[in-house]
């Protein structure tokens, strides 16, 4: 996968990210713990899901996580944009990524 290729083995500024991560009774593709920042990546699958991923997005919210989504086309097309958009979603948020 292109997103993992990017952020494994803290390449992505010393963040440690989970791959498909168990939370309550959902997998999400991606976990940063420290953070307690939830990473989906959106593709075809959740077409004509909207409602149970809002459901499940609630539930993750609940327990004090942040959700950052993207669409897969862009990660696909445009993983330096993907990986800027969440760098900013981090850093104004916790105040890391500053170098």
């Amino acid at each position: 996968m292109v997103f993992w290729k990017e952020v494994s083995k803290n390449k992505f500024h010393s963040i440690d990210f989970d791959r498909q991560r168990v939370i309550g009774n959902y997998i999400v593709d991606f976990y940063i713990k420290t953070l307690g920042v939830v990473i989906e990546i959106d593709g075809e699958s959740h077409n004509g899901k909207e409602e149970y991923d809002e459901k499940r997005e609630a539930f993750l919210i609940s327990y004090g996580l942040e959700v950052f989504r993207v669409n897969d086309f862009n990660v696909l097309n445009d993983i330096e944009g993907v990986l800027k958009h969440l760098e900013v979603f981090i850093t104004e948020r916790f105040e890391i990524c500053e170098e």
